[in-house]
């Protein structure tokens, strides 16, 4: 169960980045909505990984999957 758990939060990482970045592209730079859109998934993947007990070496290859969401949601509908 434990890579099961481990793709879950990796998966979420990437999709629920992919909005937030699409949305982040319409604020201004640095504005509170954009810091939001940047960081709104952050206590939602910690809790996630917390309660299903993901290991710690998957928390860097979560950050790269947060960063791509974020670029590809950005790119969505350009």
């Amino acid at each position: 169960m434990d890579s099961m758990s481990t793709g879950l939060v990796l998966a979420f990482a990437f999709g629920a980045n992919l909005p937030l970045g699409w949305w982040r592209r319409s604020k201004r730079r640095f504005s509170p909505a954009w810091f939001i859109g940047i960081h709104a998934s952050i206590p939602f993947l910690i809790a996630m990984r917390l309660a299903l007990g993901v290991p710690f070496w998957a928390v860097p290859l979560e950050i790269v999957l947060v960063l791509a969401g974020q670029v590809a949601g950005s790119r969505l509908g350009s």
